[in-house]
């Protein structure tokens, strides 16, 4: 296969393209030189392979028309891969404000690989005996059907002969189509599908005998037809397989086949009836068709380990079936288990007289069972979506035979667990990206257990009841005194009882939640993953009108910009770290014009990881459409974190940005040439501060750092942070002691609050940051256990478990609302790069640092402003320890680094007056319709 040109040009090419509008011109020269050599030696064939966008600028700076690739380039970064199409018959490439770009033919042609199909599965279910698939199905880049309005159509075509029968499709109206899409040009809404397989026509595809049908979706466009495969999900109806018995004895399983959604025609001569377990062996009956050939034998294998039985003709009047029985020793089947938790899955097979095996495939009717044979360990006799007999030894597992919703908007989870296994045991509720866990209450008694889930109040481990955040949350047990998550045992749904799902049900009304004073009430849906795997989703916070790149696009270019034309608002609208958090100097403004009773109304954002929020004030969904709103017409807005390129601030309208932190890491500029640095993102910073009437900083080495590093043109405030205010006030023990008392921090014990960065180079495969954990807590627990308590911050953008939380040594903070009133109740700190450091040197309290990848985070990652390893006011310790050593002698360290306390202080922490908050309010509200309320008093 032809290399493109995106193969043969190298990395330092490719960055100077992808940055080019920020390009010194002798860059640009250079990127001429080596895409015109590129295209002499390899010819335009290389361009082919390229997404048309990404061709047009290759071809641009081989001509050198660097004003026009800068204009492509800026467009893509906008929403990249999108373009318009031009022609009906021949179809053109056109580029958003780019129309009148002038490009040779073979630039601009489209070619079918150009325009990529998406034909996405969203349900299936049956009406009846008709079968009905859902879906939505459009062209990237072709949001209308071209030409004829109804020129979509749905066939099935057989995997093997390619015949094919065309059935019948009922456009659709998607909002799923459109975000899935990713972009922000098109409007895919109206591309989703209803197609119906009606009774007749299955009977007619189990009539034609054995065979596979694929789904394909076509859709009219410029220059012909498109056509794909429908795919599908990964999770509930549209990702699992469904069996469906006919009354000629063909069976139909629904399903998918090579990631395409399909309908195979099964005509099985053999199924297994019913498979027991009785006197330590494994009975299987297995019925076999009048006038088939019976098979000789089963197997069943895993691994190295195989166990044959013959197949033996069982007495009975003759009829449609005979009927033959096999014989398994148990204790042959389980000779090898594994001990814990490990699951071990064992394929069962028939065999002729002649070797050939084939599925033992399930009769209708068929039953499960689950059979305990050593301590913590059963023989699941289980099924798999097309309907295949599993069998598989396993940690003896909870299996959820009821669902119920109260009128309350209450999840209960009933099922069976074996009072030995459950004694014991807790169970906890873990979002699937994001990992965080909430312990929900469990009822155990005779084998059975209640679970009982309130959505819109769980309970978190450490920390407030809180909204479950949308995303997938899975439900384990867990030993009460586990360490962590090594040994949990999943929750999974009796296999007969996959058909009641998806559950949806409606949750109470929120109080203070997003959009609304009261709150909306959300819907949410319990469905499944890996067959029998449940889990609870609740929905997205935005609406149809608000969700994904497109909807958002929208808001800002028209609905933000009509709701500016009207007059401003006595209000002031909060984002704390992008909604994410009640806290921060955001909160202490909030907090100061409540206590000098400035008549505004205040308007809280929250993100959908749902945040505790102040009762008093309105919330608002960040990115609805009440934010949008709100953003456009409060007179004041207070923020710690930039808004948005696109936002400008209006005549009239004041925007404090009180930023969050003081640096010891690179940041903006000075990141140039290390691994994080973006020259596009460098090249808008002065637009970005432009947006605030004045940048608020902590101290002068803050003050110095951002005006160069972030560009600001414009006023910096050198009031201190408010956020640090706390630590002077009158009233701070008194502060303490109500967040020790929320927290139910044990009398007595030392607090220490662990509070570390990110790693830039630690990601998951979804992209969020790893938990990069290097303390040993086991041995810290033991060593300090019994007089101490470790109160666990994770950064907001680090997702994974805190090993040891909710047992007592151990506390997983990071979802309290502000990390402030952690630093008021904690005796000791831990960090590492953290701006933290900067905040915690006002309580005057020791410090250590928990730096064991110093060099490589300075040297390779991020880069420092000073000599940490001389200036820190505690001891850099590279080893878990070490730390725990200095932890148990921290009054020899504070003694030993007073000196270097005071003057961190000194160089970092002054103002350190107490007053920040009230110079940031006067400020903000100087020369304004409250500036009567800039005082004091």
């Amino acid at each position: 296969m032809a290399q493109s040109l995106a193969d043969l040009a190298s990395a330092r090419a490719q960055r100077i393209l992808r940055f080019f509008p920020e390009s010194p011109q002798a860059e640009r020269e250079e990127l001429r030189a080596t895409a015109r050599e590129l295209l002499d030696t390899h010819g335009n064939g290389v361009l082919t392979g390229l997404r048309p966008a990404e061709r047009v600028m290759w071809y641009l700076a081989s001509e050198g028309r660097a004003e026009d690739l800068v204009e492509v380039v800026r467009g893509q970064r906008r929403d990249p891969g999108a373009f318009l199409v031009a022609g009906t018959r021949r179809p053109r490439l056109a580029l958003p404000g780019l129309r009148d770009l002038a490009l040779p033919e073979r630039m601009a042609a489209l070619e079918p690989r150009d325009l990529k199909m998406t034909a996405q599965l969203t349900s299936v279910e049956w009406r009846g005996d008709d079968l009905v698939w859902e879906g939505y199905a459009f062209v990237a880049n072709l949001p209308r059907p071209s030409g004829r309005m109804f020129g979509r159509f749905a066939v099935l075509e057989h995997g093997e002969t390619g015949r094919r029968i065309k059935l019948r499709l009922r456009r659709t109206r998607s909002e799923q189509a459109t975000v899935a899409s990713g972009q922000a040009l098109h409007c895919y809404d109206r591309t989703g599908f209803e197609v119906v397989v009606s009774a007749r026509r299955l009977r007619e595809l189990a009539g034609q005998g054995p065979g596979q049908w694929f789904l394909h979706i076509g859709i009219p466009g410029p220059g012909g037809k498109y056509e794909a495969r429908v795919r599908q999900r990964d999770v509930g109806t549209a990702g699992h397989n469904q069996v469906r018995h006919l009354a000629d004895g063909s069976r139909l399983v629904v399903g998918f086949a090579k990631d395409a959604v399909s309908i195979t025609v099964q005509q099985p001569p053999v199924e297994v009836e019913s498979c027991t377990v009785a006197d330590g062996e494994l009975l299987l009956v297995a019925r076999v068709r009048s006038g088939a050939k019976a098979p000789t034998a089963v197997s069943v294998v895993e691994g190295d380990t195989r166990l044959d039985s013959p197949l033996t003709p069982q007495p009975g009047a003759a009829g449609a079936f005979r009927r033959y029985r096999a014989v398994l020793p148990l204790a042959r089947l389980t000779a090898d288990d594994p001990s814990g938790i490990k699951t071990r899955q064992f394929k069962v097979t028939f065999r002729g007289a002649d070797g050939r095996g084939q599925a033992a495939l399930l009769a209708e009717g068929f039953t499960t069972g689950r059979h305990r044979f050593a301590s913590g360990r059963e023989l699941a006799v289980h099924r798999d979506g097309p309907g295949r007999l599993v069998l598989a030894t396993r940690a003896v597992r909870p299996v959820v035979d009821a669902m119920t919703v109260t009128g309350a908007g209450e999840l209960v989870l009933t099922g069976a667990y074996p009072r030995e296994e459950a004694a014991g045991k807790k169970v906890i509720l873990r979002h699937g990206t994001r990992f965080e866990e909430k312990e929900v209450p469990v009822e155990i008694a005779d084998g059975r257990f209640t679970v009982r889930i309130e959505p819109e109040a769980a309970p978190q481990v450490d920390g407030p009841e809180l909204p479950l955040c949308p995303g997938r949350w899975y439900l384990f047990f867990r030993d009460a005194d586990a360490w962590d998550k090594s040994r949990d045992i999943p929750v999974t749904l009796r296999p007969e009882q996959v058909g009641e799902l998806p559950l949806r049900f409606s949750g109470p009304q929120r109080a203070g939640g997003p959009q609304s004073a009261s709150g909306p009430q959300r819907a949410f849906t319990v469905d499944r993953r890996n067959f029998d795997r449940i889990f609870i989703e609740p929905e997205r916070l935005l609406g149809p009108d608000e969700h994904g790149a497109y909807r958002q696009r929208i808001l800002r270019e028209t609905y933000f910009h009509e709701q500016r034309k009207l007059p401003l608002r006595d209000a002031v609208l909060y984002l704390s770290f992008g909604g994410k958090q009640f806290s921060d100097s955001p909160r202490s403004v909030y907090e100061e014009l409540v206590r000098r009773g400035v008549e505004v109304e205040h308007i809280w954002t929250q993100d959908e990881g749902l945040p505790e929020m102040p009762p008093e004030a309105r919330v608002v969904g960040w990115g609805s459409r009440e934010w949008y709103e709100a953003l456009a017409r409060s007179r004041y807005v207070v923020v710690n974190t930039p808004v948005g390129d696109w936002f400008v601030t209006r005549p009239g309208q004041r925007v404090v940005q009180t930023w969050h932190g003081t640096p010891l890491k690179k940041v903006g500029k000075d990141l140039l040439g290390t691994p994080q640095s973006s020259p596009a993102y460098i090249a808008g910073l002065p637009h970005s501060y432009r947006q605030f009437d004045f940048v608020v900083s902590p101290n002068a080495h803050t003050t110095e750092i951002m005006r160069r590093a972030y560009s600001i043109e414009g006023e910096m405030l050198e009031s201190g942070y408010p956020r640090n205010d706390v630590f002077h006030a009158a009233d701070r023990e008194e502060r303490a002691a109500r967040v020790r008392e929320r927290l139910g921090l044990p009398e007595g014990k030392k607090v220490v609050l662990y509070a570390p960065t990110w790693r830039e180079d630690q990601r998951h495969a979804s992209k969020l940051y790893k938990l990069d954990l290097r303390i040993d807590l086991a041995a810290a627990q033991a060593e300090l256990g019994q007089d101490h308590v470790l109160l666990f911050r994770k950064h907001s953008s680090v997702h994974g478990n805190v090993p040891g939380a909710g047992r007592g040594f151990v506390w997983d903070v990071t979802r309290y609302p502000d990390i402030a009133d952690l630093y008021l109740v904690a005796d000791v700190l831990i960090t590492d790069y953290s701006s933290a450091l900067f905040d915690f040197a006002h309580s005057d309290k020791p410090m250590l640092f928990f730096t064991y990848d110093l060099e490589h985070y300075r040297d390779t990652l991020r880069g420092l402003y000073f000599d940490f390893t001389t200036r820190a006011p505690g001891p850099l310790l590279e080893t878990s320890e070490g730390l725990v050593k200095a932890l148990r002698d921290v009054d020899a360290v504070e003694t030993a680094y007073k000196e270097k306390y005071a003057q961190f202080k000194k160089d970092f922490c002054e103002p350190r007056d107490g007053l920040a908050t009230a110079r940031v309010v006067d400020r903000m509200l100087a020369d304004g319709p409250h500036a009567t309320a800039s005082t004091e008093g």
